[in-house]
């Protein structure tokens, strides 16, 4: 633990640096909570940082037109190496698999929902929708799984934070869309007409309901803080899901699913691939000891590719146009 000259004060405090959108700003909030609770100081001995992001700027695109990910990530970051900010506050489905040299991801606070919702005032489940319904969603993979289910659906861009996307949905634009149950839940918002989906019917995103908190590498204050509200169980889970993704080489543009789970010793990892289209999936899972999370992760990535085939993924070179 650091010394009590070493912790953050008011005077000096410790700045979380995040997004600006209400779900950031929650869990930047979460984070700055748990702290001032780990070690027994005021509120004010934090402050966030608010640092708009490419992806927040442009939202009349799909992520994967403008740079996929780390539109929410680079500045963040940028100010992170600087030293502009101390710590770095995310979404764990929105990062990269690599972190910029000199910063480190280690820090996982307790995983919320991993489900998916399907947020609709008339449906509770996208087998209630008529033939050729307007669906709204900017997830590629959400995209991939409803045409892999619903071919006949007609699927519209649906970007924007939480609120931007419900008032889309009040006013028509789609009969139904989207969210993460762990985002409506962290964020209580009443009134959201959502249904949770089980898992075994869609497969959420890799680290989806995660917060990781990023820091500079040789900042050993900073990282001794954090072991202090680290929680294991989720970044054991994590271990496994982001190995997966990182031998799909995954990103916005490749639609990819999988989760983790835990059973006393035992962990248990389920993972999707799927053209963009929807037109073809393929799923497989692996179980084993905890530790063995990272290499089951990339072995049933290699087995996925392998059933896939060289031709699955061609859309990265521009081959298939989405």
């Amino acid at each position: 633990m650091p010394m009590r000259n070493d912790l953050p004060t008011p005077a000096a405090p410790l700045r979380i640096g995040t997004r600006g959108s209400p779900l950031a700003l929650a869990q930047a909030n979460e984070t700055r909570d748990r702290l001032a609770q780990a070690f027994d100081l005021p509120h004010e001995a934090f402050s966030i940082v608010v640092i708009k992001t490419t992806g927040d700027r442009v939202l009349d695109r799909p992520l994967k037109e403008i740079g996929g990910k780390g539109l929410f990530t680079r500045e963040i970051e940028e100010d992170l190496l600087s030293g502009a900010i101390d710590i770095a506050v995310h979404s764990m489905k929105d990062m990269p698999v690599l972190q910029p040299e000199g910063l480190m991801l280690d820090t996982y606070l307790p995983r919320e929902d991993t489900r998916d919702a399907f947020i609709s005032p008339e449906f509770s489940g996208i087998d209630q929708l008529a033939p050729g319904a307007v669906v709204g969603t900017s997830s590629l993979r959400r995209r991939a799984q409803l045409l892999h289910k619903r071919p006949d659906l007609t699927v519209v861009e649906f970007r924007g934070n939480m609120q931007t996307r419900l008032k889309k949905l009040g006013d028509g634009v789609a009969s139904c869309t989207f969210l993460a149950m762990a985002g409506l839940n962290r964020m209580q918002i009443p009134g959201v007409p959502h249904t949770p989906i089980d898992t075994d019917h869609m497969l959420p995103a890799v680290a989806q309901g995660a917060i990781g908190i990023e820091r500079r590498a040789d900042d050993e204050r900073v990282a001794e803080m954090l072991m202090a509200i680290h929680h294991i169980p989720t970044g054991q889970r994590l271990a496994a899901e982001r190995a997966f993704l990182t031998r799909l080489d995954g990103s916005c543009e490749t639609p990819i699913a999988g989760l983790a789970e835990l059973d006393g010793t035992t962990l248990t990892l389920r993972g999707e691939v799927l053209r963009p289209d929807g037109s073809v999936a393929h799923k497989g899972h692996r179980s084993g000891p905890i530790p063995d999370g990272a290499a089951m992760g990339a072995d049933l990535a290699a087995e996925l590719l392998d059933i896939a085939g060289p031709g699955f993924f061609d859309w990265h070179t521009g081959a298939e146009k989405v």
